[in-house]
């Protein structure tokens, strides 16, 4: 992929004496400089920050920290600890709680504060799951949202379920709202793009404990020790539709480049419509979290007026949705103020999809 860089793996743990453990925090400047802090630990993260970018000024330094040090991704020269980026842990943590619920239990505001819960100007990761949910013993988001169907019903050629249809919509949604809202970079594990159907399962032998328990190994298999990138290319599995939607979010970003843009405004959090509306660069972001309400004419703020074409849309065959969009339509803006915006436009918002317009 031709980038080059190094990520620190929880640092939280060594920038602190308690090292995180049952440590809530809340943002409170005292919870990061005081007696708890670890002047050592913290000088040498400063240190090797100073010197890789001293070494080579293009590479880029990640830290993995859940405190939210304040100046954890300021310069060195200015004081801080020196990364170029943080990990946003809290989203992957937050769209697990969110997918044990159901989903009128969805709170959009919670969402929203979840996603841009990050200092001014700090420079984030954003990912909907990482690793972590992909190794054995625990559950990626395809598979919470679709479990057992996964097996059974993701051939074209047979009819889905409720729970692909839910589970096709809703993750190609976590996934973009996280890239639209969660930070300045996005983050994949490899196959959580397509939703691989199975988990990861190193080699392992029985373990046996000093108190006498035993941990059953998988007899050394490495039958899930690999990851099966062809169902995301077979034309004959929803996956592709799933890998298809990765690639064009991939695509709009290169082409409007909005993760780095400097305008981020969130218009409408609409708890009974469960309506998220919001600006990134020069794209409006429209999701409709509804399980069955679709909204025709619907209102939505924009800053710039003209003229809104749809320029990326979940709902897409091709993506495995309905296809419930014209992409012909074109959107003209009024001016007036709306949900805190100059201008406005109306739009057709099916249930559970999501959006993007341009000018």
């Amino acid at each position: 992929y031709k980038f080059d860089g190094f990520r620190f793996d929880g640092v939280t743990s060594m920038m602190y004496t308690h090292h995180g453990l049952q440590m809530a925090f809340t943002g409170n400047y005292s919870e990061y400089f005081g007696l708890a802090t670890d002047v050592d630990a913290v000088v040498y993260l400063m240190l090797v920050n100073d010197l890789i970018h001293g070494l080579f000024p293009d590479a880029i330094t990640i830290g993995e920290d859940v405190s939210g040090m304040p100046t954890f991704c300021i310069p060195v020269r200015d004081g801080g600890v020196g990364f170029d980026f943080r990990l946003h842990m809290a989203i992957a943590d937050k769209w697990i709680e969110m997918l044990k619920k159901r989903d009128e239990d969805w709170q959009m505001g919670d969402i929203v504060h979840t996603l841009t819960n990050r200092r001014w100007l700090e420079k984030c990761v954003a990912y909907a799951e990482s690793h972590d949910q992909a190794l054995v013993g625990d559950k990626t988001i395809a598979f919470w949202l679709m479990d057992k169907d996964m097996y059974d019903f993701m051939a074209l050629d047979r009819p889905s379920t409720p729970a692909i249809d839910r589970g096709i919509a809703l993750h190609k949604m976590i996934r973009l709202i996280t890239m639209g809202l969660g930070g300045e970079g996005y983050l994949n594990f490899m196959g959580n793009e397509f939703g691989h159907p199975e988990w990861i399962d190193f080699p392992r032998g029985d373990q046996h404990l000093p108190d006498g328990r035993l941990i059953p190994g998988n007899n050394n298999s490495y039958d899930k020790c690999r990851r099966r990138f062809d169902l995301g290319d077979a034309n004959y599995l929803r996956y592709r539709g799933m890998k298809q939607f990765d690639v064009a979010m991939q695509h709009l970003e290169e082409k409007y480049g909005f993760m780095t843009s400097e305008l981020q405004y969130i218009s409408r959090k609409d708890e009974g419509d469960r309506i998220i509306v919001f600006e990134r660069g020069n794209l409006v972001f429209v999701f409709n979290f509804h399980w069955n309400s679709s909204y025709s004419d619907y209102r939505v703020g924009c800053l710039k007026p003209g003229k809104y074409k749809i320029v990326l849309d979940s709902d897409e065959s091709e993506f495995g949705g309905f296809g419930r969009l014209s992409h012909d339509a074109e959107f003209f803006s009024t001016d007036g103020w709306y949900d805190d915006r100059p201008c406005s436009f109306m739009v057709y918002a099916p249930c559970r999809t999501a959006v993007v317009y341009a000018l």
